[in-house]
């Protein structure tokens, strides 16, 4: 059968799916490679695993006619290694596959892509190598070097970049042009899908290859993977099919990374959890300050733990006003590593609560959208804006619905209140008129209504016949 991710990898750039954005400035960068040797020798393509930064640097590789060197750092990451492939190859003319030479004046290029490239570890000067591996040495420092002086584009491909641009390699976001890749959207991700279906000529429920592609969450490579795993020896696939799948843990959960935090202290753990978290820093650290009171019962722990906290926090609200997003890596580490150290006891608590500050915004949220629903209630029979109705309307709508339950009763009956929306009108105050106002009908209070309609047409038919009555 083989590999359909690598059978259905793009061919060319217009067949990368989402990115378009991306896509052009890629294309941009490329394009002044044809004229001369640009300012950013490199480019970063950074974001999620699966969202198609290796498949657009080899499909970019294929529209330009340049020879792809490919260089992965999970595999080698020391400064020999990357010497011995990306630094010659950035310096030397290249090769045509049947072996022509082409002068990179005639537009001969070679792309050198290192992928993983944010797995590049630097120990720092002066530190014991008894805990790293001489192999994982000297790698960003080699990079930073052949960048400098390379004759030939060069793309890192990064999951995290952060990681990569931290300590040493902070000369990277000048040498290099960053260009952002975002998960595809899944009705993308369902036509690609739907595309591989009918070149294999499987019939798959449609219901499958939607549930396939929200699943994989933008990770298109898993989608192709899942799609091939129940499609083995099959020609008919139902909705039964996807319980071979299963669910793929493809994000650690939030009490794995806290547990992690409060009963750990080892960090290059935590940091692989909070990776995989795929969390915002600041909703993780709202978490960390809802559960450190409850976790650390020291009270020395404590307070060194909310010190790490606060100034996680303090970074945190520097990244917001400068938007330098290059302090977030300090802060995780402050409010993840930080915490984790504070500690000197074990503790046996293992629950953990929600963040009581995003349960109020929510319930303020829930409030605030019951208030438009009434309102919108409101100005359609009133002929009002909403905002009129808010600012005038509704106020003393309120207070007569609160004061008059014969008036509240005909009101719930005619825009047909929901049982929160009364409570919301009534507000605390006169919560003990629900059940009443609820239980209500109108029919005995409409009646005396239409009676009263029927004598002022009665009283109006007189005055006409008055009138013509000679």
């Amino acid at each position: 059968m083989g590999d359909w991710t690598e059978k259905y990898r793009p061919k060319t750039l217009d067949e990368v799916i989402g990115n378009e954005k991306a896509l052009i400035e890629l294309r941009k960068w490329a394009g002044l490679w044809n004229k001369d040797i640009p300012k950013n020798r490199a480019v970063i393509l950074s974001g999620k695993p699966g969202n198609g930064k290796t498949s657009a640097a080899l499909a970019l590789a294929k529209d330009y006619g340049w020879t792809a060197i490919e260089l992965n750092t999970s595999d080698a990451r020391n400064a020999t290694k990357i010497k011995s492939v990306a630094t010659y190859g950035a310096l030397n003319e290249t090769f045509t596959d049947d072996g022509r030479f082409i002068s990179s004046l005639d537009g001969g290029r070679k792309l050198i892509i290192l992928d993983e490239a944010d797995n590049l570890y630097e120990r720092p000067e002066g530190v014991s190598n008894s805990n790293k591996d001489l192999s994982d040495h000297g790698g960003k420092k080699a990079i930073i070097e052949t960048i400098k002086i390379t004759n030939q584009p060069i793309i890192l491909i990064v999951n995290d970049y952060y990681s990569l641009i931290k300590g040493s390699g902070e000369i990277l976001k000048k040498l290099c042009k960053l260009i952002r890749f975002y998960n595809p959207y899944s009705s993308q991700i369902f036509t690609l899908l739907k595309h591989i279906c009918l070149n294999e000529e499987i019939n798959v429920d449609q219901k499958v290859l939607k549930s396939i592609a929200d699943r994989c969450k933008g990770d298109v490579r898993s989608a192709i993977n899942d799609l091939q795993s129940i499609s083995a020896d099959r020609n008919l696939i139902d909705s039964k099919s996807l319980g071979v799948l299963g669910y793929r843990d493809r994000e650690k959960d939030i009490f794995t990374a806290l547990r992690e935090i409060f009963k750990t202290k080892n960090i290059l753990n935590i940091r692989e959890s909070i990776t995989h978290l795929d969390a915002d820093p600041m909703l993780v650290i709202l978490w960390l300050n809802e559960n450190l009171p409850k976790e650390y019962l020291d009270t020395n722990d404590l307070i060194k733990g909310y010190e790490a906290l606060s100034k996680a926090d303090i970074f945190l609200g520097r990244t917001r006003r400068k938007q330098n997003y290059s302090l977030w890596s300090y802060a995780c580490d402050l409010m993840n590593g930080g915490v984790a150290v504070a500690k000197t006891h074990n503790y046996p608590n293992d629950s953990y609560n929600f963040p009581s500050w995003l349960r109020a915004k929510k319930d303020t949220r829930s409030k605030t959208d019951i208030k438009d629903i009434i309102s919108k209630k409101i100005s359609i029979s009133t002929h009002n804006s909403n905002r009129k109705t808010k600012n005038y309307i509704y106020s003393n709508f309120t207070n007569i619905f609160r004061n008059n339950t014969e008036f509240a009763i005909k009101m719930k009956n005619k825009y047909n209140f929901s049982e929160s929306e009364i409570e919301y009108i009534l507000g605390k105050g006169y919560t003990h008129k629900l059940k009443e106002i609820i239980a209500g009908s109108t029919i005995e209070h409409i009646e005396p209504i239409k009676e009263e309609k029927t004598k002022k047409e009665e009283n109006k038919e007189k005055i006409q016949q008055s009138l013509f009555n000679f």
